[in-house]
């Protein structure tokens, strides 16, 4: 193996981590950082394990977990039917649109209480959460992507007498295909942040309530361990939804094809 393919293969991510974080332990114990300030890697990856070991933690997963997919679900649902009716309609554009975008524009941490009055401390206001951050990304790449369809196109299935449910399954949805998976990508990530959003305002279990205790009890190397554990389901969910979408939209095989969500 020469140098070349070291550096631009699965080899190089691993030692990446390893430099940083022998680095980082190294650096903690050399220096003499308090644990409270800044836990090493040794001490965070003993939490995990104690984590993983205990029935309370899978518990308030599982709480968290089914926040993130109802969120997302509900989210990913409400932004692709509203933005089908957005852009396909230029009366519910000029009616709606202005709205939506004013109320994207509110912090999620101000809305957030508010919600949890109206919807109570259960899993309700924590979905509703969840599902208004992953709405926008869904509604502004279906927008786009059914825009995006090539004019030439449908003039050609126009000029063939094609009703409209014929040209939007056959250029319309299929133009905006790879944006809505853009679209579903930003957004199960995001969705991850709007559960523990949600929990951090008002929640009697979850992962981000357990962080909250954790906190409060000074113990940084728990915390920590949560934070990974956050850090690998919203990656788990990102490498879902990219198999997903190449199984659905199997003609785009590289990144250049991809387009950029917004």
């Amino acid at each position: 193996m020469n140098r070349r393919s070291v550096l631009t293969g699965p080899l190089l991510p691993v030692l990446m981590a390893v430099l940083v974080f022998g680095g980082w332990e190294a650096a903690v114990w050399l220096l003499g950082i308090p644990k409270i300030v800044l836990p090493p890697p040794s001490a965070i990856v003993l939490a995990l394990w104690d984590a993983v070991g205990s029935s309370e933690f899978h518990w308030h997963l599982l709480i968290t977990l089914w926040e993130i997919v109802a969120g997302f679900a509900l989210g990913a649902i409400g932004g692709l039917l509203l933005g089908f009716l957005v852009a396909l309609s230029p009366l519910a554009e000029r009616l709606v649109y202005p709205y939506i975008v004013a109320f994207q524009t509110l912090p999620k941490v101000a809305v957030a209480p508010i919600i949890v009055i109206w919807f109570g401390y259960g899993l309700s206001s924590k979905i509703i959460i969840t599902a208004t951050i992953a709405f926008f990304p869904l509604l502004a790449n279906t927008i786009m992507g059914l825009r995006s369809a090539p004019a030439d196109q449908i003039e050609m299935l126009v000029s063939c007498t094609a009703t409209r449910w014929q040209v939007f399954r056959m250029v319309r949805m299929m133009a905006a295909l790879p944006y809505i998976f853009v679209g579903l990508d930003v957004a199960i990530v995001l969705s991850v942040i709007g559960a523990i959003v949600g929990e951090f305002v008002g929640a009697k279990a979850g992962l981000g309530f357990l962080l909250m205790q954790k906190n409060f009890n000074f113990d940084m190397a728990g915390t920590f361990a949560i934070l990974v554990v956050l850090s690998l389901i919203g990656v788990v969910l990102h490498v879902i939804v990219q198999a997903v979408q190449r199984r659905v939209i199997f003609w785009m095989n590289t990144a250049g094809d991809r387009p950029i969500s917004v």
